[in-house]
């Protein structure tokens, strides 16, 4: 009996270790009256957030277009590392690699999906705070750069 409890509770603590390396989420939608298409045709260009995120100065694409380096308008660089494309989802998936922003473990994915003749992007991922910053201000800071961007690509 006692082995089990053991077990147990130390698979617990396996679980919440995992559980705790995101323990931010965020997610925003913006809908367009632009098809998924047309959404898509900006968006699936990995490095073409330097044509519509306000946020975002110039965008180079390095390692078989696998990397890509954001040089940002206020100054500093975030370098961001392709996970997975899926172009028929109309969807990608990548995590930062080097960043002044004050998160880590940082994963993300956007999407086009549609929404009657328009379509919605949806914008989502997990991070931790790093320490000296609180969650709900690396929260803010994340929203702000999702809606942003969301809201830029839906006009």
């Amino acid at each position: 009996m006692k082995r089990v409890l053991v077990f147990a509770a130390g698979s617990a603590a396996l679980l919440m270790s995992c559980v705790s390396a995101f323990a931010i989420e965020s997610e925003y939608k913006a809908t367009s009256t632009h098809s998924v298409a047309d959404v898509w045709a900006k968006v699936g260009n990995f490095c073409g957030i330097g044509n519509w995120h306000p946020a975002v100065a110039k965008c180079e694409l390095s390692y078989g277009n696998k990397i890509r380096t954001l040089t940002l308008k206020g100054g500093g660089t975030i370098v961001e590392r392709l996970m997975d494309w899926d172009k028929t989802g109309h969807s990608y998936t990548y995590r930062i690699v080097k960043s002044p922003l004050p998160i880590k473990n940082y994963i993300s994915t956007i999407k086009v999906v549609a929404d009657g003749s328009g379509s919605d992007i949806i914008w989502s991922g997990k991070y931790k705070a790093v320490k000296g910053t609180t969650d709900d201000a690396a929260k803010k800071i994340i929203d702000g750069i999702y809606k942003d961007g969301a809201d830029a690509l839906a006009k």
